[in-house]
């Protein structure tokens, strides 16, 4: 049996999205930036995808912008942050995404800048008072960025109390919806975010494509210079056939949100009990195991110590199995979570992130715990 339990890594392409996206490749193959009749079919499918993407999320076509993916979409809030908006101080947490802690490392070495960590309670959660005394520091201009959801383990933070208190303030909100993008129901219309980052291979939408949403009330400088195209925000002919997937993938996903959750819900308690009944001494890192106040797709393992513990991923995949040690954001990397470092786990026990889908069935679920159990000597 092959079993794909690294959704929060990548997720698959859902087949109506490839048939929407289709003709814009075989058919519709026009530069959108043309003034010809094969240009503006084109340019009319990329503002039809914005719209669609702006209606799901209750804001307005002009505060979205399409980029890359997550990362880019990260690094162009953080810089037109810094290098529009006066920013002199961020405030994030030390178990972010990548893409958000190295460019505000970078960001703090090649500006004269203040660079904060908020503290974090014993499974990851912010510390509310403490983020509040950062905020109180003087500054020109204050900057949070932190994460809607944990990547790794699946922590998710009060977007309303953290967007309010930053904005108490007077500071800007930056959060990265990567993971919870689709699986999340977000209205921007309630919700106190400046900036907000989005990625379609994360909701079976296709891989080099996402956005960034920019609350209307704030301008920076282009993040990519050479052309006009997202409104001279980011130059480059534009990814019209990823641009269509991505709005076709939020579509499906809204449109089938109640059905998805309560059944990756059911996949990831079944998994829970599972390992509970059939390895003695495992534990979840962080929130994850808290049905309701962590997200619905990922469940990080914490396995008793063995000396195999090294080698669980290696077995895993051999038996058909593909899973994470952590982030799967690094080229095939497999150096240490940062995330489960920072939380003081101990290092002689093994961890496994698995994270479902909708495409995730119970017999792929009982399939993995069975073999795990079989790799783990008691």
């Amino acid at each position: 049996m092959k079993v794909y339990l690294d959704n929060a890594a990548t997720t698959p392409l859902d087949p109506e999205v490839f048939e929407t996206m289709k003709p814009l490749m075989l058919e519709h193959f026009g530069n959108p930036s043309s003034i010809h009749g094969h240009g503006r079919a084109v340019r009319s499918h990329i503002e039809r995808s914005r719209s669609k993407v702006a209606t799901l999320l209750n804001t307005s076509p002009g505060e979205i912008f399409f980029t890359s993916g997550g990362t880019e979409a990260d690094n162009a809030a953080l810089f037109g942050c810094v290098n529009s908006l006066e920013v002199d101080h961020i405030i994030t947490s030390k178990i972010e995404h990548h893409a958000v802690l190295h460019t505000a490392e970078l960001l703090a070495q090649q500006n004269s800048l203040k660079l904060s960590f908020v503290n974090l309670k014993e499974s990851g959660q912010i510390d509310l008072d403490h983020l509040e005394t950062l905020l109180k520091i003087p500054s020109k201009k204050t900057l949070v960025s932190l994460m809607h959801a944990n990547n790794e383990i699946g922590n998710l933070i009060d977007l309303k109390i953290i967007g309010s208190l930053a904005h108490q303030y007077e500071a800007l909100f930056h959060t990265d919806t990567v993971q919870t993008m689709g699986h999340i129901k977000l209205d921007l219309s309630m919700l106190p975010v400046d900036f907000l980052v989005g990625s379609a291979h994360k909701f079976n939408g296709p891989k080099g494509v996402g956005f960034l949403y920019i609350n209307h009330r704030h301008k920076i400088n282009p993040f990519i210079n050479g052309g006009a195209q997202e409104r001279n925000m980011r130059g480059g002919t534009e990814n019209v056939y990823g641009i269509v997937g991505l709005a076709k993938a939020l579509e499906i996903a809204y449109a089938e949100f109640e059905e998805q959750k309560m059944q990756i819900l059911k996949l990831k308690k079944h998994m829970i009990d599972e390992l509970i009944k059939k390895i003695p001494g495992v534990q979840f890192n962080g929130q994850c195991a808290d049905l309701d106040h962590s997200l619905c797709t990922v469940l990080n393992v914490c396995l008793p110590p063995t000396a195999h513990n090294e080698m669980l991923l290696f077995n895993l995949d051999i038996s058909g199995i593909s899973a994470s040690g952590g982030s799967a954001c690094s080229s095939g990397s497999n150096i240490g979570s940062h995330v489960l470092a920072e939380l003081n786990r101990d290092s002689k026990r093994g961890a496994i992130r698995f994270s479902f889908s909708k495409y995730n069935t119970l017999e792929e679920v009982a399939y993995t715990v069975e073999t795990l159990s079989k790799l783990i000597p008691f």
